[in-house]
């Protein structure tokens, strides 16, 4: 993805609403696009759940990992 990453900030997004709305974001990138998850908390958790539900499908790459801030970067593969 050329240029500046679209970026999420889920920090101002209710908490029962976040993985819902990064899941759907996720899945309509195209292969090699990403985007950034902007949290107040690592999101290990969401982590798991995308290696869960779609194993291989997605990259992880912290940008920055707190105190207060975590940004991580989420990139759809390319097919193997």
């Amino acid at each position: 993805m050329s240029g500046q990453l679209q970026k999420l900030d889920v920090r101002i997004v209710p908490r029962a609403e976040r993985h819902p709305r990064i899941f759907v974001l996720a899945k309509s990138l195209a292969p090699g696009d990403a985007f950034v998850i902007v949290n107040d908390h690592d999101p290990v958790p969401l982590r798991y759940q995308l290696q869960v539900e779609y194993p291989g499908r997605f990259s992880w790459t912290y940008l920055e990992q707190g105190p207060e801030v975590w940004r991580v970067e989420l990139c759809r593969q390319l097919p193997a």
